[in-house]
């Protein structure tokens, strides 16, 4: 289905004709139905570990951390539209001419742009706003009060304006000091010294867009001297982009791969599933992952980085049996005990069909380990820790909703059962007893990819997106589920979320 100038493309974006192929194989297959054992619970593959063992857990990762390669890496690509949807769709429908405000925000409907209007002053940009409006707007205290408000929804998230729906969520403004108004990005890199740092230095790696680079690159010129003042730590900032070669294909509702005007094949980003090549790049012993718009004011940094150590601190423990296991399978295979191994899996990491040789149990030691902190369900969309049953066996697993049969009502009852979240708060161990780095592409499961439905110059198309990040790119590692507080999950899916506890400082 090829043709000549289909491959000069493919080439010049660098990916393999073998993995278009496969690519439509997969939509022609549709999505993989997964076999869900029950939701991982407390006791049930979701550890919670007394106050005495959390804190050895905590000494553990001070004591080894000095000698280890220790990085944070944070997706934050993204641009903060999203953010600002509901206040887009305000100015489409608002006519501050004709509509009265109070009546607008009365309607249920509305209720966003209402919190959001009895929040403003708790917003941490809103002086940003009134400075913006004085310099351009000097008669705006004589306005109507539907027009005042109208002007600054569209000074916020207008191109006119300030424009922060176009910006990178990590550079939108997150909380505000007394002294400083702080963006995602620069709470990020702060919070980072308290559980990152060795040897009083932070190593970092950010996901950027291309586009947004050189903003990031002016804000951390901006922030450096005073985060280096405040932590007394050197931050180094690593950054990376999707590669092109992890665009995939798109189709047609005939699964028929879509082309544009000219003729050439359409390609979309993967979503975050195609991170796991700017991981895999990383060099490093421990990576922390979070996600850019889960932080908290400063009051609460100091109790979650505690939580941080101690996940890392569980995994150090665990690398340490590990790689005592592997090395005596390699260097003394008639001295080494089977069962103490099984045992070993079966109680760190769920195993349940357990090795009958040593070679099986080299297979099922020799992965990458991710103790992975989940919180109670909330409700909020996104992944959360199951049990799963496929032809490798059965194993933890975080899930997404969209990973659910819908059309299985058992299925979807387990789905309803999940009591923990996954707030994408990972530690990952990346090299094996060797100190070699794993080949994290080995232990993907591209059958977990997703189909989504979107559009192109308004015709529909299908699109392919690579296994999650944390979902099926991780299926082939050794998992572990560590129940924390809720308190390490704030994310700011919409501007409004800015309004919650954990973003409003005390000081």
């Amino acid at each position: 289905m090829l043709k000549k100038r289909d491959l000069v493309q493919l080439e010049n974006l660098g990916i393999d004709p073998a993995q278009v192929h496969a690519q439509l194989g997969f939509f022609e297959r549709g999505l993989s139905l997964l076999n869900v054992l029950r939701p991982a619970t407390l006791g049930d593959g979701i550890l919670s570990p007394e106050p005495a063992q959390f804190g050895q857990w905590v000494k553990a990762y001070d004591h080894a951390k000095d000698a280890l390669q220790v990085v944070k890496f944070v997706p934050a690509s993204g641009a903060a539209t999203r953010m600002f949807g509901f206040l887009y769709a305000f100015l489409d429908h608002f006519d501050p001419e004709h509509h009265k405000l109070n009546d607008y925000l009365s309607q249920p409907e509305h209720e966003a742009v209402a919190r959001f209007y009895n929040g403003l002053n708790e917003f941490p940009f809103t002086s940003l706003i009134r400075a913006y409006i004085r310099q351009h707007h000097p008669e705006f205290k004589t306005w109507t009060k539907e027009r005042r408000f109208y002007t600054m929804v569209s000074v916020l998230v207008s191109e006119s304006g300030l424009n922060f729906g176009a910006l990178p969520k990590g550079l939108i403004p997150f909380h505000r000091y007394k002294k400083n108004v702080l963006t995602a990005f620069e709470e990020q890199l702060y919070e980072a010294a308290f559980y990152a740092a060795v040897h009083d230095e932070v190593y970092t790696h950010f996901t950027f867009s291309p586009g947004h680079l050189d903003l990031f690159k002016d804000e951390f010129k901006r922030i450096k001297t005073r985060l280096e003042r405040r932590t007394k730590c050197t931050f180094n900032i690593a950054y990376s982009f999707q590669k092109d070669r992890t665009k995939t294909i798109t189709v047609d509702p005939r699964n028929v791969p879509f082309r544009d005007a000219s003729g050439a094949l359409v390609f979309r980003p993967s979503g975050h599933g195609a991170l796991l090549e700017n991981l895999n790049d990383i060099d490093a012993d421990i990576v922390f992952i979070k996600n850019i718009d889960n932080v908290m004011v400063r009051e609460g940094v100091l109790e979650m980085a505690t939580e941080k150590k101690a996940l890392a601190g569980h995994l150090i423990e665990l690398q340490k049996q590990v790689y005592v296991f592997l090395t005596a399978i390699e260097e003394t295979p008639d001295q080494v005990n089977l069962d103490e191994i099984n045992s070993f899996l079966w109680r760190s990491f769920g195993v349940r069909e357990l090795p009958k040789t040593l070679d099986e149990a080299f297979n099922y030691l020799y992965r990458p380990i991710r103790v992975c902190g989940v919180v109670a369900n909330t409700g909020a969309p996104g992944g959360g820790p199951f049990w799963l049953q496929d032809e490798k066996g059965t194993s933890l697993q975080i899930l997404e909703s969209a990973q659910f049969d819908s059309s299985n009502p058992s299925q979807m009852d387990i789905m309803a059962k999940a009591t923990h979240f996954n707030p994408v708060d990972l530690v990952c161990g990346l090299r094996d007893h060797h100190g070699k780095p794993y080949d994290l592409m080995s232990f993907c499961n591209p059958e977990l990819s997703f189909i989504a439905n979107k559009s192109f110059e308004g015709k529909p198309i299908k699109a392919l997106e690579l296994p999650g990040l944390w979902n099926g790119s991780m299926a082939g590692w050794n998992t572990v589920f560590v129940s924390v507080s809720i308190g390490t999950f704030n994310p700011v899916k919409t501007v409004n979320d800015l309004l919650a506890k954990a973003h409003q400082p005390l000081i």
